[in-house]
């Protein structure tokens, strides 16, 4: 099923452009597609037919799909920070001049150790995941988020472990349950 939500996105860098966006409801087949890849990354789109009695041309074109609207994390989004050197985790919550937001989250951009940026509601408007070395490496960092221009209060909250990493195979294996 693909269900398609056309609106103007909104570009800080540009005003409003008029680029439309297509928001994908994956159904069923999706599911159980994705599923089988969660559970053989490499397999090809002939053996996944294979695996799971599907069309060859079925699979190519949900694959093609989901390149083409972006249903998948890109590939750096798996990578462990931990493995590249960098085993402390952090959340950093910031309260920020809402005239600034938008350059805000540019200068944010460019902290190397910033692995992350939500809006959220509530006291503070921005959770900021960081990762950093060490204790004295956090301190760095949170210094280099505070010191942004727009940013006017923080709170640093370390990750002690992780309890249940990111997912969505439950998500998924609902969907490729119902009939």
């Amino acid at each position: 099923m693909l269900s398609i939500k056309l609106s103007k996105m909104p570009n800080s860098q540009h005003g409003e452009c008029g680029i439309l966006r297509y928001m994908t409801r994956l159904d069923r087949t999706d599911a159980r597609l994705l599923l089988a890849l969660c559970d053989a990354p490499r397999a090809t789109g002939v053996q996944l037919a294979t695996l799971l009695g599907m069309a060859r041309n079925t699979v190519q074109a949900r694959m093609s799909r989901w390149e083409e609207q972006r249903v998948l994390a890109p590939v750096d989004r798996c990578v462990s920070p931990r493995d590249l050197g960098y085993p402390l985790q952090a959340f950093v919550t910031a309260v920020v001049d809402q005239h600034r937001l938008e350059d805000v989250i540019e200068h944010l951009r460019d902290i190397a150790e910033v692995v992350e940026v939500v809006g959220i509601s509530g006291a503070a408007d921005l959770h900021i995941g960081v990762v950093a070395v060490d204790a004295d490496d956090l301190y760095r960092v949170a210094g280099l988020i505070l010191a942004v221009p727009g940013i006017e209060r923080t709170t640093v909250s370390v990750a002690m472990r992780d309890a249940i990493p990111y997912r969505t195979r439950p998500l998924l294996e609902r969907i490729a349950e119902e009939r």
